[in-house]
């Protein structure tokens, strides 16, 4: 009799549980959003990485929780999304924060800085390195929250019709390009002009720029950069590691149930996590089409490089001087920086002058 009452018992917990899981799941509100994307649908990574975001909420809630993804331009353009979403027209987007510069020039942390962080080490600042909580602070003052959610890695210099030989070849050049690399870049003689992404294409076909920067192969080629302008200029040294970010309403994040926070901050993180593959992966078959095609590729001569840096550091300081977001992110992020490519001297760096450059060229035997 003992037995069968504990069976009995033990039997009717485990039906309990089986039906609570799903039951609390149930019990959550059916919410329904709206994402901004800066990029187009042509874009499938970067723009890939909202619909990554979209579908594991879904997943992730049984449905209850729905966020309905739009390209740029669809709802505001591609370099509207942070006001966006701050007004409430959309709940989030998805964008990077160095569009934003010219709100306060410390967004560009939350992106990638000129001579900054490569992908590896923007990951670690962010997660574990107090850099969430450094630019919370400024996405809070507005009206935001901003989730790490994607990452190109290291960047090419960009499209030019005209070769770059020395620091002479860069005065009057119109060229697009984002973020603090165009300060950087003015003070070297170009002439900056930031465009989102689809109008990119265009305004080189018809000689309002001269030379434009974007991602990397896999993008540009699918953008078809190398039909309008041949030299394919790299490094980018201006986005070491850039980041591309999340940002939801603060309201309508602090209104979210505290299980579906948790399942979208997962899916945030996973996006960022298939966005540097996705461009690893791809970005090598990308370049030998490209060079195929007819571009041809340039490494940026190292006075143009010392030069850009020698400027860079010049405009934190007078950044640092008019902000004070970018005052107490910029003190933390260069200790950060400081550390992370001590570090990378002496493990990575080794391994890679080694490996990359050896004349070893190892093939399957058949």
């Amino acid at each position: 009799m003992q037995r069968r009452s504990f069976l009995k018992k033990a039997g009717l917990g485990v039906a309990a549980g089986a039906v609570a899981a799903p039951a609390i799941v149930r019990a959550q509100p059916n919410i329904q959003w709206r994402l901004a994307s800066s990029f187009p649908k042509s874009l499938d990574t970067l723009y890939g990485a909202a619909e990554i975001l979209s579908r594991r909420v879904s997943e992730g809630t049984e449905g209850k929780f729905q966020i309905r993804v739009f390209a740029a331009g669809e709802i505001v353009p591609g370099l509207q999304v942070l006001d966006a979403v701050q007004n409430g027209t959309v709940q989030c987007g998805h964008t990077a924060p160095y569009y934003y510069i010219g709100k306060d020039p410390a967004f560009a942390f939350a992106t990638a800085v000129p001579f900054g962080l490569n992908a590896r080490q923007q990951n670690a600042w962010m997660y574990y390195g107090g850099g969430r909580e450094a630019v919370a602070e400024l996405f809070r003052e507005y009206g935001c929250v901003q989730f790490p959610s994607g990452n190109t890695g290291v960047q090419m210099g960009g499209w030019f019709r005209k070769e770059i030989k020395s620091l002479a070849d860069l005065k009057g050049l119109k060229m697009r390009v984002a973020g603090l690399a165009g300060q950087v870049l003015a003070k070297l003689g170009v002439v900056g002009q930031q465009l989102a992404g689809g109008e990119i294409y265009q305004a080189l076909e018809r000689g309002t720029i001269d030379a434009a920067e974007w991602v990397g192969p896999y993008d540009d080629e699918k953008l078809g950069f190398q039909k309008v302008a041949k030299y394919y200029y790299y490094p980018g040294w201006w986005e070491g590691g850039p980041q591309l970010s999340t940002i939801v309403n603060l309201k309508q994040w602090e209104a979210l149930p505290k299980h579906y926070k948790s399942i979208f901050e997962s899916a945030c993180a996973e996006a960022n996590v298939h966005m540097l593959a996705h461009y690893d992966a791809k970005n090598p078959e990308a370049l030998k089409k490209l060079v195929a095609g007819g571009a041809q590729l340039r490494q940026f001569p190292k006075p143009v490089m010392e030069a850009a840096q020698k400027a860079a550091f010049e405009i934190y300081d007078e950044a640092a001087k008019k902000s004070a977001h970018f005052r107490r992110i910029y003190a933390q992020w260069l200790k950060f920086r400081s550390d992370q490519f001590l570090w990378f001297r002496v493990a990575e760096m080794s391994y890679d002058n080694f490996t990359f450059t050896s004349p070893l060229r190892p093939t399957a035997k058949k």
